[in-house]
């Protein structure tokens, strides 16, 4: 028998090292962070704030889904998170009150079902126009449940809400899901889930399709799509997982009520995704990250945080489009170069009159709100744990040196930064390969 005659064998597939690496690096090492946290922050406080940023993160990452991915600006996606929250906590306590064998870490797939059924609904309508009629359609909806919300009070609970109780459901491998710790690590394992997946969803033909409607509509069109398929189909996944957090949420504060589908959700959820950056999946992450810990941190500092938030976004609209990964994207030249220290002296150089700016700005809000909204709870305040008089003339001399002479310290170091980016990112594509 001639070699020719004997059957070929097929070698096996050699184990690309790297490869995997690059593939499955970034997963492995989220998970393993996502791990490891509650080892390093160990309080309560800090148990509910990573608990509350994983939520947001699943919701920002849905909302990016239609934003940046599809091109859809919606102003009432805390609809379906509301309504896979409030589904998801009817069917806690329906499990909890028959006695199904149906553990708390199942619950999302409810919210997530929820969240489905709404976006094919919902959606149906809504996505028939794209752009500003998109985004009006949503917002009407997004009223419209919302006002819903406080009428039917059999389904929504009123103002009051929908209470439950996570540890009355059924016990798999002792876990109750009293503890936070529990609790974070349920949240965390779906965070996980939900990433993946709406990150191998952004890798296949059908994510090439929405980017494809987000940028030119019609050529997607001329080539033999419809706009309005993709569109739909890019809004019921993005309720899916919108549904996820909503159902996270219930199983975290066991309650859910009218605010769950409000407008300041849909906000938030907004705020956080543009800070973070649209234009990248890493961006939305990070803005999750990013609020969830102002919302809490600032709460506790002023009674006005919100005002705060809003010039953040301003801010981040005006000056960084681009959001926060955008601008670590700016410096990944610089970084795989090895000259991104060359910008870090600059940038500390104009970080302190920049510091100072803000500190004088923080300094004159309070005092103005203080003395315009709160007089009559009186005219002693405290700034930075230092007591003062809001009344008397040194505050406001103290806030205005600060805010104007720190300003223009600042805008004198915008030459400086901006010759050592110019510097640094000349030696970076020096160094580039051709």
């Amino acid at each position: 028998m001639t070699d020719l005659a004997k059957p070929a064998t097929r070698a096996a597939p050699s184990v690309d090292a790297p490869a995997l690496a690059r593939r499955y690096g970034a997963w492995i090492v989220t998970a393993l962070v996502l791990a490891v946290l509650p080892k390093i922050f160990t309080s309560g406080s800090a148990l509910t704030m990573m608990s509350l940023m994983g939520i947001m993160i699943v919701f920002a990452l849905s909302y990016n889904m239609l934003l940046g991915q599809t091109g859809m600006l919606s102003f009432g996606h805390a609809v379906y998170y509301g309504l896979g929250g409030f589904l998801a906590v009817h069917a806690m306590n329906t499990f909890a009150r028959d006695g199904l064998p149906i553990p708390v870490a199942l619950v999302p797939l409810v919210g997530a079902l929820s969240g489905l059924l709404f976006g094919i609904i919902f959606g149906a309508v809504s996505t028939r126009r794209g752009g500003t009629a998109f985004a009006m359609i949503s917002l009407g909806l997004g009223e419209l449940v919302g006002s819903s919300s406080l009428i039917l009070r059999s389904f929504f609970g009123g103002e009051e809400g929908i209470s439950t109780n996570r540890t009355k459901l059924f016990h798999v491998l002792g876990l109750t899901f009293g503890p936070q710790l529990q609790v974070y690590y349920l949240i965390a394992g779906w965070c996980l889930l939900s990433m993946i997946a709406m990150y191998a969803l952004t890798c296949t033909p059908f994510g090439r399709m929405c980017n494809a409607v987000r940028d030119n509509p019609e050529r997607a069109q001329f080539v033999g799509y419809n706009p309005q398929t993709v569109r739909f189909i890019a809004f019921c996944l993005s309720g899916l997982f919108a549904g996820i957090a909503g159902g996270l949420a219930a199983i975290n504060f066991e309650i859910v009520n009218a605010g769950y589908v409000g407008a300041e959700q849909s906000g938030t959820v907004l705020l956080a995704t543009f800070v973070g950056g649209v234009g990248n999946f890493i961006g939305p992450v990070l803005g999750a990250i990013l609020v969830t810990y102002l919302q809490v941190m600032l709460s506790d500092v002023t009674e006005i945080w919100q005002l705060y938030f809003g010039l953040m976004f301003i801010g981040m609209v005006m000056f960084a489009p681009g959001g926060l990964a955008g601008l670590l994207m700016m410096h990944a030249p610089l970084w795989h170069a090895r000259v991104l220290h060359r910008v870090l002296p600059a940038y500390l150089l104009a970080l302190v009159p920049g510091l100072i700016t803000l500190t004088g700005a923080s300094l004159v809000i309070e005092m103005s709100y203080l003395l315009l909204v709160k007089a009559s709870s009186g005219t002693a305040m405290t700034f930075l744990r230092v007591p003062f008089d809001a009344a008397g003339p040194l505050p406001w001399v103290v806030a205005a040196v600060l805010l104007v002479g720190g300003f223009w310290v600042f805008r004198r170091t915008w030459p400086v930064v901006a010759d050592a980016w110019s510097d640094a990112l000349g030696q970076a594509r020096t160094r580039a390969p051709a």
